[in-house]
């Protein structure tokens, strides 16, 4: 009588046993899943940051923070850029490619834990990290001062964004990482996993500066609905670029295109008018 009932619960318990253990592995490989830096060792680094004409960019006497070019002539400013989450900084360099020949002196920011750097892993870390990056840029070089941010690099610059920055670009941002999580892992209770919430939307919140949105068409990784959704919540100037069929990491770098000329010209000219569609 009692057979069918306790195969029953048997199951059911079965069930929550193996769940509770996906979600302990969830939480507990998190890191995993967000993360994945490329550790270099020093000679390594200083040889492919020479070959990609980039310097080391510290605090005097301190240790490496990022790479720099600087424009031969005149600066308009310095961009700091904060890169994706996979790789490490010195993988950027087509960043300065474009941006230095536009006049702009380009710092491509190392996160803890990434390139030749010490340090540990996740929003807080990088946060911290960023600020002080921030307020070493302005204490060398001064103003004005823009934040470039790639993928998970634009919930940093989000995150450190204040009204002594000028402008802000985000190539393919999201709104909060927790939405796109969310999106992925239905199955998890996220809410109450994720470390890292990286909230896009709040973080620019109440920023009074123009702020550059570039999606692509195709994006894999973060669907067009959350860069969609980031865009529409900006309350500052604000424009937007589409590469209609370019993928996550497949948008047009090549250094000579317009596009990059024309980001530059809106946050640092907020009055320009909104560009058509690539």
């Amino acid at each position: 009588m009692f057979g069918p009932i306790l195969n029953t619960v048997r199951i059911l318990w079965l069930i929550i046993a193996v769940y509770g253990l996906v979600v302990l592995a969830a939480w507990t490989l998190q890191y995993r899943l967000l993360y994945f830096p490329e550790r270099l060792p020093p000679d390594d680094l200083r040889r492919r940051a020479a070959a990609a004409d980039l310097g080391f960019w510290a605090q005097e006497g301190g240790d490496y923070r990022g790479l720099l070019r600087e424009p031969a002539g005149d600066c308009r400013g310095t961009v700091l850029v904060f890169h994706g989450n996979a790789g490490s900084a010195v993988d950027r360099s087509y960043y300065a490619d474009a941006l230095v020949p536009l006049g702009y002196r380009v710092i491509l920011v190392e996160y803890p834990a990434y390139g030749g750097r010490p340090g540990r892993l996740g929003e807080a870390a990088f946060t911290a990290d960023a600020r002080e990056s921030i307020s070493l840029a302005h204490t060398q070089f001064g103003d004005p001062l823009f934040l470039w941010g790639e993928s998970l690099g634009c919930g940093v610059a989000a995150a450190v964004v204040s009204d002594a920055i000028r402008g802000v670009v985000l190539l393919t941002p999201w709104d909060s990482l927790t939405n796109l999580a969310r999106s992925l892992y239905r199955f998890l209770p996220i809410g109450l996993l994720l470390r890292d919430r990286y909230d896009t939307v709040a973080n620019l919140r109440g920023y009074p500066g123009p702020v550059a949105v570039i999606m692509a068409g195709r994006d894999e990784v973060i669907p067009n609905r959350f860069t969609k959704n980031l865009y529409e919540s900006l309350a500052s100037p604000r424009r937007m670029w589409v590469f209609k069929e370019a993928g996550h990491n497949s948008w047009p770098s090549d250094p000579g295109l317009a596009w990059w000329r024309e980001v530059m010209a809106f946050v640092d000219t907020p009055e320009l008018p909104t560009p058509a569609e690539n």
